[in-house]
C-alpha cells in the first residue's frame, strides 16, 4: 500500500524540480554527491530523479528541500522549517544556516608570500554549510605547498561583526579575522599564523590576507604570484586595500 511520502509527483512537476535543484547546484557551486549526504540520499537515486529516469517522490522532495532551504514545489510554497541542526553552536556564534548563505562561496585567497617579500600566495577557500558540524566550514585547495591545506570552522558572532576563520589541530592554533564581505563579496583582513623556516623551527607571523569571489576574477590564478605575472597589480591591489581602507591595522614597534 503506498503512503503518502511514498507518493510520486507528476511528469511536470519533476521536471520543474529538477531543473530547480541543477540551478541551485550552479549557484551555490555544490556537487551532487554533497547535496545526497546533505539529504540522506544516494547518489543513485539522486542522478536518477535529476536525469528524468525516475520520478520524485515527496520524501524525496522533502528531503531535497530540508538540505537546500527552499521550496521545491511551486505549487505549495510553503518554506520548509530548519532542521534540528539548522544553528550552529555558541562557540562559534549560534548563527542559523539561513542567515550566512551569503557568505558560502568559492574564494581566491590572497595574502603575501612568507618566502618571498615580492610575491604573492594565492589559493582556493572554499565556505560551504557542514551540516554533520552544523556550521559553516571552511576547506583550502590548489596549495602549492599542499601539505599546509587547512579545513576549519567558521565562526560569525553578532557583537563584532567580523569572521573568524578558526584550526585547532593538536592544541595548536591558527586564526583568521576577516570583515564581512563588501558589496563585491571580498572579505580583507588579518591571518595570524607560523611560518615554517629550516628544519623544525617555527615563528609567529601575522599578515594581510584578502578572499576574493573567485567568479569576480577572469584569470583566478593559484600559486606563487610574481611581478611580472598578469594578475599581479590586481592581487597586489587587493591586499593594500586591507590596509589602506583601515579593515586591518598593523601597529609598528
Amino acid at each position: 500500500m503506498q503512503t503518502q511520502d511514498d507518493k510520486q509527483l507528476s511528469d511536470e512537476q519533476s521536471r520543474e524540480i529538477a531543473e530547480t535543484i541543477r540551478e541551485e547546484l550552479a549557484r551555490r557551486r555544490i556537487s551532487r554527491q554533497a547535496l545526497a549526504e546533505q539529504a540522506k540520499l544516494s547518489l543513485s537515486t539522486l542522478e536518477k530523479v535529476l536525469g528524468g529516469r525516475r520520478p520524485f517522490t515527496l520524501a524525496t522532495t522533502v528531503r531535497l528541500e530540508q538540505a537546500l532551504g527552499v521550496s521545491l514545489r511551486k505549487s505549495a510554497p510553503v518554506v520548509t522549517p530548519p532542521a534540528a541542526n539548522d544553528v550552529a553552536p555558541d562557540s562559534l556564534g549560534s548563527y542559523s544556516h539561513r542567515a550566512v548563505t551569503w557568505i558560502e562561496d568559492v574564494y581566491i585567497t590572497l595574502r603575501p608570500s612568507f618566502g618571498d617579500k615580492d610575491a604573492i600566495f594565492a589559493y582556493r577557500t572554499e565556505i560551504v554549510w557542514e551540516p554533520k558540524v552544523s556550521s559553516l566550514v571552511f576547506r583550502e585547495g590548489e596549495r602549492t605547498d599542499a601539505a599546509y591545506e587547512h579545513t576549519g570552522e567558521v565562526a560569525v558572532p553578532h557583537q563584532s561583526g567580523f569572521i573568524y576563520l578558526v584550526i585547532i589541530k593538536h592544541g595548536q592554533h591558527r586564526v583568521i579575522t576577516v570583515s564581512r564581505p563588501t558589496v563585491t563579496g571580498a572579505m580583507y583582513g588579518i591571518i595570524s599564523t607560523l611560518r615554517a623556516g629550516p628544519g623544525s623551527q617555527l615563528t609567529p607571523i601575522a599578515a594581510p590576507i584578502a578572499y576574493v569571489p573567485a567568479r569576480n576574477l577572469t584569470d583566478p590564478s593559484v600559486g606563487r604570484i610574481t611581478s611580472d605575472h598578469a594578475s599581479y597589480k590586481l592581487y597586489q591591489d587587493h591586499l593594500r586595500r586591507t590596509v589602506d581602507e583601515s579593515f586591518a591595522l598593523f601597529l609598528p614597534a
